[in-house]
């Protein structure tokens, strides 16, 4: 499959809804990640992220709109946790996914950026970045990405640790002239409109759209000792 000019062109609308649940959450079952995903649909998400190929088995009947796909898991040699092997990018894109997600931040890992690029592209699907830097977005440019996503700022030790999201990355990417998706910790309408203005060209929403568990933990702690 040739690659589109524009790797978000097939979007309905800037809003990629992340559909997922973590592991022992009463969600995780996949007939209740479909039901989200139909509620995400409905209220106009323009794409979706999901992160497993069983999940995007089960969505990929639903819209033809575009699916960010990975997987999370644990591997002993490596602290890479998102798509981290060639095996991995093959079951993502083989499942329907038409982005494969993967980190490509600048930790120690047994399989390089490019490698999981060119795995991707080899199985058809666009190659999307996760990344915690502009120096790792622009590696990752290098590399071969279609596309690259905030969403690893705050989960590696060199990049900012806070609540809110990182926009001072966003503004250096855009600067730089380097397309990307926002993601991470953007948990209001308000924030997630600031991305945009920041230079997204998308913006991915999880937690607070599909976490209820999250969600009432920000009420439960934000209203803890105030009675």
């Amino acid at each position: 499959m040739s690659a589109p000019t524009d790797p978000l062109a097939r979007l309905a609308s800037p809003l990629i809804v992340s559909v997922q649940a973590d592991d022992g959450s009463p969600l995780r079952d996949t007939a209740h990640i479909v039901a989200l995903a139909r509620a995400a649909l409905l209220g106009g998400a323009g794409g979706l992220r999901l992160r497993s190929a069983q999940d995007i088995r089960a969505v990929r009947p639903l819209t033809d709109l575009p699916i960010i796909g990975l997987t999370k898991q644990s591997h002993p040699d490596t602290p890479v946790y998102i798509t981290a092997t060639p095996a991995e990018v093959r079951e993502v894109a083989a499942a329907g996914a038409d982005l494969v997600a993967f980190d490509a931040t600048d930790l120690p890992r047994p399989h390089t950026v490019r490698e999981l690029v060119e795995t991707a592209h080899a199985a058809g699907a666009l190659a999307l970045a996760d990344i915690s830097t502009l120096a790792e977005a622009q590696a990752a440019y290098a590399a071969g990405a279609d596309l690259v996503g905030t969403t690893m700022s705050g989960y590696t030790s060199h990049s900012p640790q806070q609540q809110a999201p990182d926009f001072v990355l966003m503004h250096a990417l855009a600067a730089a002239g380097l397309p990307f998706i926002a993601e991470g910790r953007l948990n209001s309408p308000e924030l997630a409109a600031q991305a945009l203005a920041a230079g997204a060209r998308a913006v991915v929403v999880g937690s607070a759209i599909t976490r209820p568990d999250h969600v009432t933990r920000w009420f439960a702690e934000a209203l803890a000792g105030k009675r």
